[in-house]
C-alpha cells in the first residue's frame, strides 16, 4: 500500500470578450516559473500545477494528467475532476461537448486520455484488455444514466464491494474496442446533459457528471489479472443568484449543485485536519460525495484540476475555489494495485481444508515441515485477522453515521416538534434506541504462538476466525439494511421540513399583504 496525495492544478482562463468591454481589472495572476498563483496583492497559493490564461490545453494534459494513464494501465484507480465557479472552463477543460469547434491544442482532457489509453494497450502485446465505459449524472440528487435514460434514478444504486470499493450498480456499461467507440460514448452520454442558459454562462452544466472507463487486463505470461478504473469528474459550478439572475427552476437547480458542493466541502475539510482523521467523514451527505468516496482517501491517485476567473468581479468565487483548492492538497490517499480477487485465492480452499484434516504437528515425523506448516497456519490466521479488522472498521463507520443521523433526527424533532405526527416521533424515538443498542465490537483475537502448539489449537483458531469473520460479515450487512430504512426515514422528514418552509414563507407573505392593507386602509 503507497501513501500518496492528491494534487491540485489550478488554469486560469482569460477574461472573457464581455469583462474586456467592461473594463474589469485582473485580480489574480500567475508567478512566472513557480507554482503559486497572487491574489490582489498578497494572498499567495502555492499548489502542484499553474497554467496561465495563455495555457492550451494540450500543456495542460501533458504536464499533470498524462502520467496518470502509466499508472491505470498498472493497475490503480485515477481520478480527474474540475471544481469552479460557473463558467470558469471546467468543461472546457475536461474536453466535453465542444466537437469539431474546439481550437487545436485545446482538445481538452478526455480526447488524449482516450487516445493514449488505447495506444498504452497496443504496446502491451502480452496482455488481452476489456474496456468498459460508463456516463451517469446527478441531476437534483439523483442518479441519472446518460447512456441509457430509459433507467429510473430509483434503480440505480451506490454500493460498496467487498473490497470496501465503491461501486454503481444499475448502470449501463457499453464495451468499446477503439479509441473512436470510447469518444462515441462520452459523444452519446453529452447530447442527454442537462444544461441552460444563464447571465454568466450559456452553456452552464446545471448537474455533476462522472465519465468511468474500467479497465480488464489479463497478463498471460505473470498469470495475473489486473482491474482498474478512471473517473473523469465534471462538477457543476458554484452559483450566486445575484450573479447568474436564475428564476424558478434554474434557482432550485442552483440550491441542489450548491448543496452538494457544500458537501464535498466538508469532506474535504473534515479529511483535511489532521486530528479528525479516523473519525466521522460525511460521504453519505449527497451523491456526489459518495461516489467520489474512492478518489478522496481512499484507492485512488487523484487529480483535481480548479478552473478560476481572474476578473474582479469574480474576486469573491476566486478566493474560494483557491482555497476549496489548497484544502484538497493536503489529503492523502492509500493506493494499491487491485489485483483480481479470484486470482488470490487460487488453491486457498484447499489450504485451509488441509490444515484442519492434517496433523500439523507430527511428533513422530519431520521438524522442518512441521514447522513449515505451523507457519503456514500462521500466516492464514494473520490474514483471517486482517480481513476481521476491515470488517470491524466498516462496523464503525457505520455506527459514525448512525450517530449522526440520529443527532440530526434528534435536531429536526426538537425543532419541528409541534408538527410532528406521534407515528414520525415514534420513529424518531425508535432510531435513537437503535443508536443505543448498536454493538461496539471490539477484537479478541491475538497472534498465536507456534511453538509448543498442537493440531487441535491451530484447528480451533482458524475455526473461531471464520466463525467471527462471518458473524462480522452478517452484522455487517443487517447495518446497511437498517442504514437504508433510516435514510427513508429522514427523506421523509426533509420532504416535511421542505413543506413548513413553504408554508411560513406564504404565511408570511399573506401578513405582509394584510399590514400594507391595513395601512393603506386605515379604520375610522
Amino acid at each position: 500500500m503507497e501513501k500518496v496525495k492528491v494534487k491540485v492544478a489550478v488554469r486560469m482562463r482569460p477574461l472573457l470578450s464581455k469583462e474586456v468591454q467592461l473594463n474589469r481589472p485582473v485580480c489574480v495572476q500567475a508567478l512566472p516559473n513557480t507554482a503559486q498563483v497572487v491574489l490582489g496583492q498578497e494572498r499567495t497559493f502555492t499548489f502542484d500545477y499553474v497554467f496561465g490564461p495563455k495555457t492550451k490545453a494540450d500543456e495542460v494534459y501533458t504536464s499533470c494528467v498524462k502520467p496518470l494513464v502509466s499508472s491505470l494501465l498498472n493497475g490503480h484507480n485515477v481520478t480527474v475532476f474540475t471544481y469552479g465557479k460557473t463558467g470558469s472552463g471546467k468543461t472546457f477543460t475536461i474536453g466535453g461537448g465542444h466537437g469539431d469547434s474546439t481550437p487545436e491544442g485545446d482538445r481538452g482532457i478526455i480526447p488524449h486520455v482516450v487516445q493514449d489509453i488505447f495506444q498504452g494497450i497496443a504496446e502491451k502485446y502480452h496482455s488481452d484488455f476489456k474496456v468498459k465505459a460508463s456516463y451517469i449524472e446527478i441531476y437534483k440528487e439523483k442518479l441519472r444514466d446518460l447512456l441509457n435514460l430509459e433507467t429510473q434514478s430509483k434503480n440505480i444504486h451506490i454500493r460498496e464491494d467487498d473490497k470496501g470499493n465503491t461501486v454503481l450498480v444499475g448502470a449501463r456499461e457499453n464495451t468499446v474496442d477503439t479509441a473512436d467507440e470510447l469518444l462515441g460514448v462520452l459523444e452519446a452520454g453529452n447530447t442527454a446533459r442537462h444544461i441552460a442558459a444563464t447571465q454568466v454562462n450559456e452553456t452552464s452544466s446545471r448537474s455533476h457528471t462522472i465519465f468511468t472507463v474500467a479497465l480488464t487486463q489479463r497478463d498471460s505470461e505473470a498469470n495475473l489479472t489486473l482491474f482498474s478504473k478512471l473517473n473523469v469528474v465534471d462538477l457543476a459550478g458554484s452559483e450566486r443568484v445575484a450573479q447568474t439572475g436564475n428564476k424558478g427552476q434554474l434557482l432550485k437547480e442552483s440550491a441542489q449543485i450548491n448543496s452538494g458542493l457544500l458537501a464535498l466541502g466538508n469532506v474535504l475539510r473534515a479529511l483535511s485536519q489532521p486530528h479528525r482523521r479516523g473519525q466521522y467523514v460525511p460521504y453519505r451527505s449527497s451523491k456526489i460525495t459518495r461516489l467520489l468516496r474512492d478518489s478522496l482517501g481512499g484507492n485512488s491517485q487523484t487529480l483535481m484540476i480548479t478552473c478560476i476567473s481572474p476578473s474582479s468581479s469574480s474576486l469573491h468565487e476566486t478566493l474560494r475555489s483557491l482555497q476549496f483548492a489548497s484544502c484538497a492538497r493536503t489529503i492523502h490517499n492509500q493506493l494499491v494495485v487491485n489485483w483480481d480477487k479470484g486470482m488470490e485465492r487460487v488453491g486457498e480452499p484447499e489450504l485451509e481444508e488441509s490444515a484442519l484434516q492434517e496433523p500439523v504437528w507430527n511428533q513422530g515425523g519431520d521438524s522442518q515441515v512441521s514447522q513449515d506448516k505451523c507457519e503456514q497456519s500462521q500466516a492464514k490466521g494473520r490474514a483471517l485477522e486482517e480481513k476481521i479488522a476491515r470488517q470491524q472498521q466498516k462496523l464503525l463507520q457505520f455506527r459514525n453515521f448512525m450517530e449522526h443521523a440520529a443527532h440530526l433526527l434528534m435536531e429536526l424533532r426538537d425543532s419541528l416538534d409541534p408538527t410532528l405526527s406521534p407515528t414520525q416521533s415514534l420513529h424518531v424515538q425508535k432510531l435513537q434506541e437503535t443508536n443505543t443498542e448498536m454493538p461496539n465490537q471490539k477484537s479478541i483475537y491475538q497472534p498465536s504462538s507456534c511453538k509448543g502448539a498442537g493440531e487441535d489449537s491451530h484447528h480451533i483458531t482458524i475455526l473461531q476466525l471464520r466463525l467471527e469473520l462471518r458473524k462480522c460479515q452478517e452484522a455487517l450487512a443487517m447495518n446497511e439494511q437498517i442504514l437504508s430504512q433510516k435514510e427513508a426515514q429522514l427523506q421523509q422528514l426533509q420532504g416535511q421540513v421542505d413543506r413548513l418552509e413553504q408554508e411560513k414563507r406564504v404565511q408570511r407573505r399573506a401578513l405582509l399583504e394584510d399590514r400594507d392593507s391595513m395601512l393603506m386602509h386605515p379604520k375610522p
